[in-house]
């Protein structure tokens, strides 16, 4: 049809998160190699304008409270320009311990250097 699939959002998404969390300072890798997991717990899109393939597109992540046992991430697709919103979603993920795999609240170093971020 010449849209982009509706569930490659999620993998966008995905990225756009891995690189918000890059940009705190740290890596989704060193995050489960200091014992933590973040499964998905809920999925939300809203679909508001086709997105064409190959047509560029940006997303701003946004996080708006600050984590306890979940983390609540939210999504804004749009044209390169920024003027067409394609997509919104929101994502909620869980903080796991990795060795007993039951939630945990949200380690003291994602949430120093989320402060520091938001302090930029």
């Amino acid at each position: 049809m010449g849209y982009v699939y509706h569930a490659n959002f999620l993998a966008y998404f995905e990225v756009a998160r891995t690189e918000m969390i890059r940009s705190f300072g740290f890596t989704y890798a060193q995050l489960e190699a200091q014992g933590y997991l973040l499964p998905i717990a809920h999925v939300a899109v809203d679909y508001k304008e086709p997105l064409l393939y190959d047509e560029p597109f940006v997303i701003h992540t946004y996080i708006f409270k600050q984590p306890s046992v979940r983390l609540e991430t939210w999504y804004k697709v749009t044209d390169e320009s920024g003027h067409h919103l394609k997509a919104q979603g929101q994502v909620t993920l869980v903080f796991m311990d990795a060795v007993t795999r039951r939630p945990t609240k949200a380690p003291a170093f994602f949430l120093d250097h989320l402060a520091d971020a938001g302090a930029r």
